[in-house]
């Protein structure tokens, strides 16, 4: 988009972005669902491993339950599902009704979308899991103006247009988390908006693990150019707010205030996802199953490799109050 000095009758890109993806005809309610535009680490095999991975931190963490907030149409808990035992409770959260054909033993909660929640009935002992789930959640994107000043970008037909400096609470969160000088043109993606959804799912539960896996950034390492983006048919496009396209940026992770924050790659190899290829003489004796160890560790390099790998975990543990 072309961008074009102050004008300040315009919506924000948080604005936009919030009905482009989640007002009526948004993105993630059209009926093929965010797989017919892209896959994710959810998907196939590469998701039927991250679910294996999942089921043994349910184990090793004495939960009960699984919850997967903005789980598209279910597909991360249909691996969990297809392998989990019967005692384990399972819950999609998402923007749609549930999809046709969902494993009876799936419990389903529409959600208004966005930073938004259900009641989720404060769960006990679950993991509660929010898989790119943060990166849609729309929050101020800012771009500095030739004096260095942070503003809103407003959004319409012809282009972008340079709107008001950040308000207050936007500015305070950008000198705590993102802090200049800020070069002009830069772009900051005030993640204030992330940080109270996250804030918001963990007073939805009651006990056990809150779960946020997102591509994001740390401290030292915030994207002088931003990574505000679009994806349509698999391919990255601009950032459309039309609802054809889905818009995504990454999560300043280090300001969720989570217990622990790791790799996706560090994580999943303490639990037992590590690539290793299998015994050469297993071709031998078992030549199948050979091939199938071979697939298996093809998807589990592709979960802890450049990129996906890079994704960051954020967890946070919630203990029920005495009594």
């Amino acid at each position: 988009m072309r961008v074009r000095g102050h004008n300040a009758g315009v919506r924000t890109w948080q604005q936009a972005w919030t009905e482009a993806l989640y007002g009526d005809g948004g993105f993630y309610r059209r009926p093929e669902g965010p797989a017919g535009h892209f896959t994710t680490a959810t998907h196939g095999v590469a998701g039927g491993l991250l679910a294996e991975a999942l089921l043994r931190l349910v184990e090793r963490e004495g939960l009960r339950q699984v919850v997967d907030v903005g789980c598209g149409r279910g597909e991360l808990l249909t691996a969990i599902a297809d392998r989990a035992p019967d005692e384990i409770g399972l819950l999609g959260v998402d923007v749609v009704d549930r999809p046709d054909g969902l494993a009876p033993r799936i419990d389903w909660l529409t959600s208004p979308g966005g930073p938004h929640l259900p009641d989720l009935g404060r769960p006990t002992d679950a993991l509660v899991l929010a898989h790119e789930w943060l990166d849609v959640v729309p929050c101020e994107i800012a771009r500095a103006d030739a004096d260095g000043t942070l503003r809103t970008i407003g959004v319409e037909e012809d282009g972008e247009h340079l709107g008001e400096p950040l308000p207050s609470p936007d500015a305070a969160w950008v000198e705590r988390w993102w802090p200049g000088p800020h070069e002009p043109g830069a772009i900051v993606e005030v993640g204030r908006a992330r940080d109270e959804a996250f804030a918001t799912l963990v007073g939805h539960v009651g006990s056990g693990l809150v779960l946020a896996v997102d591509y994001g950034h740390r401290a030292g390492d915030r994207p002088v150019g931003g990574t505000f983006i679009g994806y349509r048919d698999g391919v990255a496009c601009p950032p459309l707010p039309d609802g054809s396209t889905d818009l995504t940026a990454h999560v300043a992770m280090d300001s969720l205030g989570a217990d622990e924050l790791r790799t996706q790659r560090e994580a999943l190899r303490g639990l037992g996802v590590d690539g290793r290829r299998p015994p050469i003489g297993l071709a031998g004796t078992n030549p199948a199953g050979y091939l199938a160890a071979l697939e298996r560790v093809s998807h589990a390099g592709a979960l802890t490799g450049p990129g996906v790998g890079d994704f960051l975990w954020a967890t946070r543990r919630v203990t029920a109050p005495d009594g």
